[in-house]
């Protein structure tokens, strides 16, 4: 009841003022105010990934009732939905710490609005049980499935880089999880690099050992990221602004609810719930401000790359954060 006071007044929020707070770093001037007639009238396409937003604001009862409709699409990881974002097949979805940099330095046409941090010692490096591999350092010439661009990507950038290696000691198999996990379990890749929940997965089905994790090694963000389009239009802004309100609620919900979660989880899935409850007992996303220390810890892992050539140039990436719901961001998290 609390959860849906809160959003009605936010609702309430968007017809009256339509809109958030500029900085100065978004695409345009923040646009106006709409009627609660013409939010209605509002399709915000989202997208999604296993085990993502949708099943998480499902478990939370805060994916109906919106004052516009959402119209969900399924990704298999960041790099592919953003490039969609970009291209305005969809307004909005969540991502881990790296698509937007490799989607910033690809020019794409998108802003960070909103971020939360996780458990880093869910994003891994697995070895087959039976793996002779004892150690980072032993990954030196071996195969390591990962994809490309992911917050996978990044983990294993730095893993290799705090043991004195680069990814040109190793070979990189770029996979998505579903073929990356088929490479493992048949030891046509020496190692893979991924994220919860297919690190519960594989620890529970393939019995995978972890070689390393993300302490040290990544900055657990992950991020809300909109299109350019989406945040300029008046309708698309009011209800993206609701949608990001709903998403820090939701995990907020989560982490005081995680046997109700693992259910919804592992229902909307097809994971095993032993799966999902692994995963969700390891720590779920956390809403923090989307402020100055987070813009210098990606831009020091844009940096990383871009040292290794594996991005062109340097990429700025306070140029791709957007700030404009940040006061309603900040309500969110302080009133559950």
């Amino acid at each position: 009841m609390r959860l849906r006071k809160g959003l009605a007044a936010v609702a309430a929020a968007l017809v009256v003022t339509g809109c958030g707070t500029a900085t100065g770093e978004g695409p345009s001037a923040v646009p106006g105010p709409v009627s609660a007639a013409d939010l209605a009238k509002v399709t915000l396409k989202v997208g999604d990934q296993k085990g993502g937003v949708k099943s998480l604001l499902t478990a939370a009862n805060l994916v109906a009732g919106t004052p516009y409709r959402i119209e969900w699409a399924t990704f298999t990881s960041g790099p592919p939905l953003l490039e969609a974002a970009s291209a305005g097949a969809i307004d909005a979805g969540r991502v881990g710490n790296t698509p937007p940099i490799f989607a910033a330095a690809a020019k794409a046409k998108i802003k960070v609005v909103s971020v939360s941090r996780s458990n880093v010692e869910r994003e891994a490096v697995l070895v087959p049980p039976d793996s002779p591999l004892t150690d980072v350092a032993s990954l030196k010439g071996k195969t390591i499935g990962v994809a490309k661009g992911s917050s996978a990507h990044g983990q294993l950038l730095n893993t290799l880089h705090n043991n004195g290696l680069s990814t040109k000691d190793v070979k990189l198999s770029f996979l998505q999880p579903s073929e990356a996990y088929a490479a493992f379990t048949q030891h046509t890749i020496d190692a893979w690099a991924i994220w919860d929940p297919y690190t519960a997965q594989a620890q529970i089905e393939a019995h995978a050992r972890v070689l390393a994790d993300g302490r040290g090694a990544s900055n657990g963000l992950g991020f809300l990221a909109a299109s350019v389009a989406a945040l300029g239009d008046p309708g698309k802004n009011a209800a993206l602004r609701d949608f990001a309100v709903r998403v820090v609620k939701a995990q907020k919900w989560a982490d005081t609810h995680r046997g109700e979660w693992a259910k919804t989880w592992a229902a909307e899935t097809g994971l095993k719930i032993e799966v999902a409850q692994r995963a969700v007992d390891a720590g779920r996303d956390r809403p923090v401000v989307l402020d100055d220390a987070v813009v210098r810890s990606e831009q020091q892992l844009a940096d990383a790359f871009s040292d290794e050539k594996t991005l062109p140039g340097k990429v700025d990436f306070a140029a791709f954060v957007d700030r404009r719901f940040g006061p309603d961001l900040d309500q969110a998290r302080s009133n559950g």
